[in-house]
């Protein structure tokens, strides 16, 4: 039986595509555009947390900036500012930074002391004890400031028991310092040291105190093992009960969750 002709077009012949013909277009068509789609960056609001501070302060530690993100973000996960300091940098380094999160702006960077018994030029001791003199480590919350015998100051809430819960009765305040000034490393060669308290620069002390407080967190770091394996904020886990564990075979968070170990990674 005959069948019929092709159409013509134009003097030759007007095929009519295949499906399979035009799935092959199609995925021809899909692996051009995958290189430039992949290649789109993303917008600054898809970032996460950790991704978002290193953007804002290119110099600092990505591991410190990575653990102060989990920190707040077991603590607060609304949080508008985030004061971060890096004590296992010298003195005589910029390692304070002030992050704006709300609005994902880089408030301060600026030079920070560290206490008389924590150490010279560089840290190395820390503590939570009444006249010790030292620093103290982990995630603090602000409160109110109030002018005192060392000016402009903010009062800190220390949250993490044993490490810094006695920040206030120790009086560990923020407040503005002569002595922590670029013309005091040039004449002495260090930076000067407070009796535990993060002191900044004076010029920058009152903008910087207003930008923290009330309820904002401040976290400070020293790759202390002891407190790193076991900050309820750097190993913030969910609460699982006993018979969910059971059921699901998760014995291990449960006993990870009751006495706060972890692991720093």
């Amino acid at each position: 039986m005959p069948t019929c002709p092709p159409r013509k077009r134009n003097g030759r012949h007007a095929l009519t595509p295949s499906p399979l013909r035009v799935g092959v277009l199609v995925l021809a068509v899909l692996a051009m555009a995958a290189p430039a789609l992949a290649s789109t960056p993303s917008e600054p609001g898809d970032e996460s947390l950790p991704d978002t501070l290193e953007r804002l302060a290119p110099g600092a530690s990505p591991k410190v900036l990575k653990l102060a993100a989990r920190a707040i973000q077991c603590a607060n996960s609304g949080a508008e500012r985030l004061a971060v300091i890096d004590f296992s940098r010298s003195a005589n380094e910029e390692r304070l930074w002030v992050f704006d999160l709300a609005h994902e702006r880089l408030l301060f960077k600026e030079l920070v002391a560290h206490g008389q018994g924590t150490g010279q030029e560089y840290a190395r001791h820390f503590s939570n004890t009444p006249d010790s003199h030292q620093s103290s480590l982990g995630l603090f919350r602000t409160q109110q400031s109030y002018t005192g015998i060392n000016g402009y100051s903010l009062r800190l809430e220390g949250l993490e028991p044993g490490i810094n819960d006695l920040a206030y009765e120790r009086a560990i305040v923020m407040h503005g310092a002569d002595y922590v000034s670029e013309d005091f490393i040039a004449a002495n060669g260090r930076l000067g040291r407070s009796w535990g308290c993060p002191a900044v620069p004076s010029e920058v002390a009152k903008p910087l105190i207003d930008s923290l407080e009330g309820h904002q967190y401040l976290f400070a770091y020293y790759p202390d093992q002891h407190w790193l394996q076991n900050s309820a904020y750097l190993n913030c886990l969910p609460k699982v009960t006993l018979n969910e564990a059971i059921d699901t075979g998760e014995q291990a968070m449960v006993n990870r969750n009751t006495d706060y170990q972890g692991r720093d990674s």
